[in-house]
């Protein structure tokens, strides 16, 4: 065997070796990604979300009621995951496009100026699709003092 047909073989061997080695870590990682993705508690309810409470006081008149003001800031893709509230919730959009989707309905694009009511109980997420703008909205509670903020659900 000739120096150029052994060099040729010791290549092809480092090559199916390399596939191979390849081969192993995409199985370990994509296995590990399905994993992963199977416990949705492994998954953060919130992602490029933040709320600021501007307002948080009793109801006067109520034993047990307080009215919550909150500023919500979305970077771009941020998103707010399936999750419910034990009281009515309303949003009135400030800035950017969010898109709000109710269980089983199809999504809805919001603009600045824009309000909606979500009832008590109704099951939604919201997110901003945008990968360069961010969204901004106020959301007005009225609840069981405690009671007002998002309960998740996978």
């Amino acid at each position: 065997m000739n120096r150029q047909s052994t060099l040729g073989a010791a290549l092809i061997r480092s090559a199916k070796y390399a596939q191979f080695v390849l081969a192993i870590v995409t199985y370990i990682s994509l296995a590990a990604s399905v994993a992963y993705a199977q416990d949705p508690k492994d998954t953060p309810q919130k992602s490029g979300v933040t709320a600021t409470d501007l307002i948080v006081r009793a109801v006067a008149g109520t034993a047990n009621q307080e009215f919550t003001v909150l500023d919500v800031k979305y970077a771009p893709n941020g998103i707010n995951r399936r999750h419910f509230h034990p009281a009515a919730v309303t949003f009135y959009v400030l800035s950017g496009t969010p898109v709000f989707q109710e269980e089983g309905k199809e999504p809805i694009t919001l603009k600045p100026g824009d309000s909606l009511l979500v009832p008590a109980g109704t099951t939604h997420s919201h997110w901003n699709p945008s990968k360069t703008e961010g969204v901004r909205w106020l959301e007005f509670i009225v609840a069981e003092k405690g009671k007002g903020r998002s309960i998740r659900k996978p």
